[in-house]
């Protein structure tokens, strides 16, 4: 999940660096590409390694905090946006979700589904 990720993330850093509108669409349709290949990847994953009692609970943790940052994000890109007209918010939002896919690789790279183990 993490390495469509990285890249994705890296094509939404650059877009703010584009000299013209074509390379900026680009870059935004190559990280769109990719954004979004985890999802059954990361919900099966998900599904797997917690107990079948578990996994309401686990569908809804997992997919509020998604739903809240899509809700609160637009008043922080708007907020920096009037500040500077630079790309700051794709470039911070690239940046967070590097460190948050490393961090999830990192901490869950040794928890296997029970019947991998």
């Amino acid at each position: 999940m993490v390495f469509t990720h990285l890249p994705s993330n890296v094509f939404l850093i650059l877009v703010p660096f584009m000299p013209t509108l074509p390379l900026a669409l680009a870059f935004l349709f190559l990280r769109s590409a990719l954004s979004q290949m985890d999802v059954p990847a990361r919900s099966s994953y998900v599904m797997a390694v917690v107990s079948p009692g578990e996994r309401p609970a686990a569908a809804s943790v997992t997919a509020v905090p998604r739903s809240l940052a899509a809700a609160v994000s637009p008043a922080i890109a708007g907020y920096l946006l009037a500040l500077t007209s630079f790309g700051w918010p794709l470039v911070i939002c690239g940046v967070l979700k590097i460190v948050y896919d490393l961090t999830l690789l990192r901490m869950f790279s040794h928890v296997r589904p029970p019947e991998e183990r």
